[in-house]
């Protein structure tokens, strides 16, 4: 029974998207006047609380040896935290073995140090399909390896082990093999197919993403350790009031993204550390067809004292902005590392569109990088199309670097806007490249220095 109102709870919640609209988020507002605006929107984010009620899985029959399904143990453990008002459920000492975990309202998963959730090889284990997004398009899938739907006030904390199995299940169909996988659905999110339509899972070539908060309010993901995702580790959707803080994230596997807010208002990114196989921290809302119907942007992001190892980019935008992105603001974060492509990176194109604005970036110390700052709005190779993408309002302010050989990787299209770009205070230091710059628009720079590689 539980898994049939897992997906009449999907139906109904699709019926009320195409009645309703998205969801909206209250007091949302299009303008930011930089660093200033920064208190008001920390002031609102608030981390939820949960009463001192502590609910261990080995109460409801899970065991800690790495072999025992603890799917349903786990399952019933949430249901009682929830039934009594909320509190922790607990898993300690040891490896549990477990398929999807779905989170209710005023529940705090915590995973003590020196315990592991192992997610199953078993892709049985994610199914039934759940309503859920795929690289910014709706549809039906596997369930991500831990998700809440329309949920308040959750939790996965503690300081032990998130261990996704992502490559002895999830990595070897990147492509979509015979399911068709990723182009299928961009496909049928192009042709208008209904969402409920648009249903994969088992032989659909679609990964699940690891943890995935969908339309919920007051979400605090804390101190644990992701490795072996299957994709995107931490993705946020819809979401209001969200706090990622002293997350370690190492997993090198295809799309692994760290933590990707997507469509997503008052995020907090803090002290953590991404070591990643695709971009560190990716800002989206929505990919084409399908996030132009949606139509939400993800706004009032801040990321603070983290630390980027490797990855495609440090702070990325994109690609997936065709619901636009505003307000987005860096500080104090560290970056280093031969396998880390970019400090700030924005991308689209103009079959994605959408709006980047007010991102701002400082306090910025970067080791090794290969590129300081890139806007590709030709990202994929596509250049023509009907949706142009607008960049405007960058501003990067005491960013360092000891190795960069690349300052500026910048390219338009002769129809796109890049606008109000401005680099301030900055060293950049072990130059060895020209700056690509292709319809850059204007870039204004302020006591800016450039320090070549040594030679050999």
């Amino acid at each position: 029974m539980k898994n049939i109102i897992v997906v009449l709870l999907s139906a109904g919640a699709l019926a009320a998207v195409a009645q309703n609209g998205p969801l909206e988020h209250p007091g949302a507002t299009a303008g930011a006047t930089g660093w200033d605006s920064e208190p008001a929107i920390l002031a609102r984010i608030k981390a939820p609380q949960f009463p001192a009620r502590d609910f261990p899985i080995t109460d409801f029959g899970a065991k800690a040896d790495g072999t025992t399904d603890c799917t349903e143990a786990i399952a019933k453990a949430i249901a009682a935290c929830h039934a009594a008002g909320g509190g922790r459920v607990v898993a300690k000492g040891g490896v549990f073995l477990t398929g999807a975990v779905h989170l209710l309202g005023n529940v705090n998963l915590h995973i003590a140090e020196g315990a592991t959730l192992q997610f199953a090889p078993d892709r049985a284990k994610y199914l039934p399909v759940v309503f859920t997004r795929f690289e910014g398009t709706e549809c039906m899938n596997y369930s991500p390896l831990i998700y809440a739907f329309e949920q308040e006030n959750i939790a996965v904390t503690g300081s032990g082990t998130l261990d996704g199995s992502g490559a002895q299940t999830w990595w070897g169909f990147k492509t979509g093999g015979a399911g068709g996988g990723p182009r299928k659905l961009i496909d049928e999110a192009d042709r208008g197919v209904p969402v409920a339509e648009r249903t994969f899972g088992e032989g659909g070539g679609l990964r699940p993403n690891f943890i995935q908060p969908y339309r919920c309010r007051n979400v605090l993901i804390e101190n644990v350790r992701i490795i072996n995702s299957p994709m995107w580790e931490i993705n946020p959707v819809l979401s209001t009031n969200v706090t990622v803080r002293g997350v370690r994230i190492s997993s090198h596997g295809p799309n692994n993204d760290g933590c990707d807010p997507e469509c997503s208002r008052d995020v907090l990114i803090e002290n953590c550390v991404f070591d990643t196989g695709d971009d560190c921290i990716a800002i989206k809302s929505g990919k084409n067809a399908d996030g132009r119907r949606v139509n939400v942007p993800s706004e009032n992001i801040i990321v603070r004292g983290c630390t980027m190892k490797d990855g495609h980019g440090g702070v990325v935008v994109g690609s997936e902005v065709s619901g636009s992105v505003r307000n987005v603001f860096a500080e104090n974060c560290k970056m280093d590392s031969p396998n880390l492509d970019r400090i700030l990176r924005l991308k689209s194109n103009a079959e994605r569109g959408g709006v980047i604005e007010n991102v701002y970036m400082r306090n910025v110390e970067a080791g090794r990088v290969k590129v300081v700052l890139t806007i590709d709005l030709v990202y994929g190779r596509v250049e023509t199309g009907p949706f142009l993408p607008v960049v405007r309002h960058v501003f990067m302010d005491h960013v360092t670097t000891t190795d960069s050989p690349r300052v500026l990787d910048v390219v338009g299209t002769t129809r796109s806007v890049i606008s109000d770009i401005n680099l301030a205070d900055c060293v950049f230091r072990g130059v060895r490249l020209e700056d690509n710059l292709a319809n850059a628009g204007e870039i204004a720079t302020h006591n800016v220095t450039r320090e070549p590689a040594k030679s050999q």
